[in-house]
C-alpha cells in the first residue's frame, strides 16, 4: 500500500470520504451535464423536420446514429485507458479529454447541419471515453481494495453524475424549446467549460501516484502504434465513402465492432503474462458479469431512443396546459438517483461484509431492468399521447433501482477485479459492456413502433428477467473465481 493509499484512508473531508473525491465528482457533473443536456436533444434534432429545426431523418436512422454514438462512447475508453496505462497516466488523459469533449459540443452548436452531428459527435465521443475510464480509475485509486467505503464511495460518484444529468436536459430542453438546438448545444458547451475550471482548482488534491503508468510504451512500438491508428482511420473513411457503412445500419456494425473488442481484450489480458493466477482467474469471474452489464444497458439505454420516442409520440406531457418539453423526461431518472443514491451509500455501508455479493446485485439489476419494460405493458396497445405522465414516472423509478444496483457496483467490481498492470484498461472493459448495450439499444429501437408495442416490450422485458435469474444461480461459481473480492 501507497503513502498516498494510507493518507486516503483516514481522510474524510469529503461526506467522509477523501477530499480528491470531491474534485472528481464535481468533474464528472458537469460532463454529465453537458452530455446528458445534449443527448436529451439529440434525437428530436435529428428526426425533426427541418421546419421545426431538425435534420429530418427516418426515426430508424436516428435511432441508428444515436445507438451508434453512444456505443462510441464507452467504446473510447479503451483508447483513453491504453493511453493512460502505457502512455501518459490517468490525470493527464482526463484533462485532455475534458478539453476535447469541450470542444466538441461547441461544433455541435456552431456548425451547420451533418456537419456539426459529424465533428460534434466523434469529439463529445471521444473525449468521454477517456474521461470516463480515467475518472473511475481515479475513484478507485483513493481505496485500498479491502476498504469498505469502496462502494459507498463510487454511489457518491454515482450522485454527482446524476445531478449534472438531471440539471442538463431541463436546461437544454428549454433552450431548445424556446430558443431553437443549437442554443441548447451551446448551453452544454458553457457546462463543460464550468467543469474544467473547477477541475483546475481542484485537481492538486489528486494523488501523486495520478500520473503514473503502469505498462509504459517501449520507444521501439510508437511506430506501429502510429501506423495502426493511420490504418484504423483509413478503412473507416473507405466503408463510409462506399456506402458500406451508413447512417441507417451505423448501430449494426458498431455492435459488430464492439463484440469483437471485447472478445480481444479479454483474451489479451488473460494471456498475458504480467498477471498471475489470482488475477487470471479474477478476471474470468468478470466474463458473466460483463454480459448481465450488457444485457441490462441495451434496455437502459433506450432512454435515449425508445424513451424519447415514446414521449414525442405515446406520452401525454400535458401539464395545467402547458406542454412539458420531450428531453425533460430524461430528468426523471436523476431525480430518482439523487434522492435514492445516498440510501444505497448508506446501506452498503451499514451493512459492511453482510451486503449482497457483486453477482447477486448484477442478477437483481438485469431482472429489475426486465420488469421495468413489462411495466409499459398496461399502458401499450392504445395509440396518441394517451399515457399518464406518472405512468412512465413510476417505469423510470425501476430503471433507477436498477441502475444503482448494478451500475455503480459494476465500477467498483472493476477496480476490485483488476490484474496491477490492466488497473484503467480493466475498468475500460467494464465500459465496453456498456457500449455493447447502448449500441444494441440502438439497433433494438429500430424495431419499436408506437403503433405495436406489446411484442417489443413482452420480448426483451421477459429475456432480461431469465437472465437475472440465470446469473443468480451461477452466483456461487462466480464468487469463487473472484478469488475474495465480493
Amino acid at each position: 500500500m501507497t503513502a498516498d493509499t494510507d493518507v486516503a484512508t483516514t481522510d474524510t473531508r469529503f461526506f467522509g470520504h477523501p477530499r480528491a473525491l470531491g474534485t472528481l465528482f464535481g468533474l464528472e457533473m458537469w460532463e454529465r451535464f453537458s452530455f446528458y443536456g445534449m443527448q436529451g436533444i439529440l434525437t428530436i434534432y435529428l428526426y425533426y423536420a427541418a421546419a421545426d429545426g431538425g435534420l429530418g431523418l427516418p426515426e430508424g436512422t436516428a435511432t441508428s446514429i444515436v445507438g451508434a454514438y453512444g456505443g462510441l462512447v464507452y467504446l473510447s475508453t479503451i483508447p483513453g485507458a491504453w493511453l493512460a496505462d502505457r502512455v501518459a497516466g490517468s490525470e493527464r488523459v482526463l484533462f485532455g479529454s475534458a478539453v476535447l469533449i469541450m470542444l466538441g459540443h461547441i461544433s455541435l452548436a456552431v456548425l451547420p447541419g451533418f456537419t456539426g452531428v459529424g465533428v460534434g459527435l466523434c469529439c463529445v465521443a471521444l473525449g468521454s471515453g477517456g474521461l470516463k475510464a480515467n475518472a473511475t480509475a481515479l475513484v478507485g485509486m483513493l481505496y485500498r481494495r479491502d476498504d469498505d467505503r469502496r462502494d459507498a464511495g463510487f454511489s457518491l460518484f454515482y450522485l454527482g453524475i446524476n445531478l449534472g444529468a438531471f440539471i442538463g436536459p431541463l436546461l437544454t430542453g428549454l433552450a431548445q424549446q424556446r430558443l431553437g438546438f443549437h442554443y441548447g448545444f451551446g448551453l452544454a458547451a458553457i457546462g463543460m467549460a464550468a467543469g474544467l475550471v473547477q477541475y483546475v482548482f481542484g485537481r492538486k488534491n489528486l494523488s501523486s501516484t495520478a500520473n503514473d503508468v503502469p505498462n509504459p510504451l517501449p520507444a521501439g512500438r510508437w511506430l506501429l502504434v502510429v501506423a495502426a491508428v493511420v490504418v484504423a482511420v483509413a478503412m473507416i473513411v473507405v466503408l463510409v465513402l462506399t456506402g458500406v457503412v451508413t447512417a441507417a445500419n451505423l448501430s449494426n456494425v458498431t455492435v459488430g465492432v464492439i463484440a469483437v473488442a471485447a472478445v480481444v481484450y479479454f483474451a489479451v489480458i488473460l494471456a498475458s503474462r504480467r498477471i498471475d493466477a489470482v488475477e487470471r482467474s479474477r478476471v474470468t469471474s468478470f466474463i458473466p458479469l460483463f454480459v448481465a452489464s450488457f444485457v441490462f444497458f441495451s434496455l437502459y439505454q433506450q432512454q435515449f431512443t425508445v424513451v424519447v420516442i415514446y414521449a414525442d409520440q405515446r406520452l401525454d406531457r400535458t401539464i395545467f396546459g402547458w406542454d412539458m418539453p420531450i428531453p425533460w423526461v430524461n430528468s426523471i431518472n436523476p431525480v430518482f438517483i439523487i434522492l435514492l443514491a445516498g440510501a444505497f451509500a448508506a446501506l452498503w455501508t451499514k451493512l459492511g461484509p453482510r451486503q449482497p455479493s457483486s453477482p447477486l446485485k448484477f442478477a437483481l439489476g438485469t431482472a429489475i431492468m426486465g420488469v421495468a419494460f413489462l411495466a409499459f405493458l398496461p399502458w401499450s396497445g392504445g395509440s396518441g399521447n394517451t399515457t399518464p405522465l406518472l405512468a412512465l414516472v413510476g417505469i423510470l423509478l425501476l430503471f433507477t433501482i436498477a441502475e444503482l444496483l448494478l451500475s455503480p457496483v459494476g465500477l467498483a467490481l472493476a477496480t476490485k477485479l483488476a490484474p496491477v498492470a490492466f488497473r484503467t484498461q480493466m475498468v475500460s472493459l467494464n465500459f465496453l459492456s456498456i457500449a455493447l448495450g447502448t449500441a444494441l439499444a440502438g439497433t433494438l429501437a429500430k424495431h419499436y413502433d408506437p403503433d405495436h408495442e406489446v411484442p417489443y416490450f413482452l420480448t426483451i422485458g421477459g429475456i432480461a428477467i431469465v437472465f437475472g435469474v440465470l446469473l443468480a444461480v451461477a452466483t456461487p461459481w462466480i464468487r469463487t473465481l473472484m478469488r475474495g473480492v465480493r
